[in-house]
């Protein structure tokens, strides 16, 4: 017995360290106003995938910078210690010093030299003179510079067009708290006129019963309402670089149509996302016609100064070897040919992305205009709507108040009211929605 006394004092403890703990959550939370182009600004700031878009750009250009290589020399400082009893290396070595006597044309001494050491400081310098197909993948690299520099614009006009989404998202829920909290005391008070009614013997039990299910499944959807605000909150922390856990109330100023665009705009043509593929075709096309100048001869030029000794710290003898050098590839197995087949067909892939990618904008910018007339059409039909079943319901009360209708009238009027508002909310939500997406779809480049 005084385990299970002991369990439930454990259990009822357990429950008060949850309130607490939720309370303090809570508590913990703090409210903010904010405006929609206060958040565009955070997410073109802080946002992670633009930030990523930048490294990518940075990237890029810093690939581009390694074929400075093709202009500048390149140079090379070595210390190298060898020892053999090679022959011929032994007798090399002795040359490279300068120390050669008579006595090293000893034929035993030539054909079975004692351990011979060699310290060689070398500087060892290549310039680059003519290289063609290097010229071209310079040009290439560069090309993919400006890919990413589109690619990084259209990753801030998505971020944009995801930001104003959220922000209306969280302003769909705030719609739906003021709409269930308008049902909610509209169902109280109903229900506390048919508890006073019922106390007095006037209707029966299950009328009572109906108006108390119709106030708890009011309430669980305005507690469902609270948590869309909240999660809307986070989601918009999370697109601006923010810690989680601010709630964002909505500038009055920005309680109806947010944004407004012009719907004869057309996709078009140096949209960022297409320019991005646009100039990934004509790098694609830069690194084929490097390629092709890999068929002919390069020129390179060459030099070197050396230091020999016998000793480790000695610079006894000292020589400079400089020249010209061209070469030819002229057969490697077809290796190149096909590679400039691969690339082609690797452009003539970009380019069809390209004009599929154009088609699929297109149909998705008509459909956008069909969705934007239709959710329009439904505000002004949910807003005649809304006017009429206000009236109803309003009606039905008084009548209900005198006994000439039951609860459920009430009830299903109040219900029907409610729906029709979150109709409303929801179709301005899906109008401002499908206009910036038409913003998104008709964006033109900036550079």
């Amino acid at each position: 017995m005084n385990s299970k006394k002991h369990f439930f004092r454990l259990l009822v403890l357990s429950v008060i360290v949850s309130i607490v703990k939720l309370s303090t959550a809570h508590a913990q939370e703090t409210i903010k106003s904010l405006s929609l182009n206060d958040a565009i600004s955070a997410v073109l700031a802080n946002n992670k995938n633009i930030q990523l878009a930048k490294l990518d750009g940075n990237i890029a250009v810093a690939n581009y910078r390694q074929t400075d290589a093709i202009f500048l020399p390149q140079a090379d400082l070595s210390y190298t210690a060898m020892s053999t009893n090679n022959p011929l290396n032994a007798f090399g070595f002795k040359l490279q010093q300068g120390t050669i006597t008579q006595n090293d044309f000893n034929p035993t001494l030539l054909n079975h030299p004692s351990a011979t050491p060699d310290y060689m400081a070398q500087l060892e310098v290549k310039q680059p003179l003519i290289n063609a197909d290097m010229l071209y993948m310079r040009k290439g690299a560069e090309k993919q510079t400006e890919v990413y520099q589109y690619k990084m614009q259209r990753t801030q006009e998505y971020m944009t067009f995801e930001v104003k989404k959220a922000y209306l998202q969280l302003q769909l829920a705030y719609d739906a708290v003021k709409v269930l909290t308008d049902a909610d005391q509209t169902a109280k008070a109903v229900y506390t006129f048919t508890d006073n009614h019922f106390k007095q013997g006037l209707i029966q039990k299950s009328d009572l019963l109906n108006a108390q299910v119709h106030v708890t499944s009011v309430q669980s959807n305005l507690a469902k309402a609270n948590s869309s605000i909240r999660n809307a909150s986070d989601y918009l922390s999370l697109l601006m670089g923010q810690p989680v856990g601010t709630i964002y109330r909505i500038s009055d100023e920005q309680q109806t149509t947010l944004i407004s665009v012009d719907t004869t705009q057309k996709v078009y043509a140096n949209r960022s996302d297409f320019m991005a593929m646009q100039k990934a075709i004509e790098a694609s096309g830069l690194m084929i016609k490097s390629s092709r100048m890999s068929y002919l001869p390069k020129l390179n030029a060459f030099g070197n100064y050396q230091y020999n000794d016998s000793h480790l710290t000695g610079f006894g003898a000292n020589a400079y070897m400089v020249g010209v050098q061209l070469s030819w590839n002229i057969f490697n197995g077809n290796k190149t040919r096909h590679v400039i087949a691969t690339q082609k067909l690797e452009q003539d892939k970009l380019a069809m992305q390209l004009a599929q990618q154009k088609d699929q904008s297109q149909l998705e910018l008509d459909k956008a205009y069909r969705d934007l007339s239709d959710a329009r059409f439904e505000m002004i039909r949910d807003r005649e709507a809304i006017d009429q079943a206000a009236e109803t319901l309003r009606i039905l009360q008084n009548r209900y108040q005198q006994g000439l209708v039951n609860t459920t009238d009430v009830l299903t009027a109040d219900t029907q009211l409610s729906q029709l508002k979150f109709s409303l909310a929801q179709a301005q939500f899906t109008a401002n929605l499908t206009e910036a997406f038409i913003q998104l779809l008709t964006a033109t480049t900036t550079k």
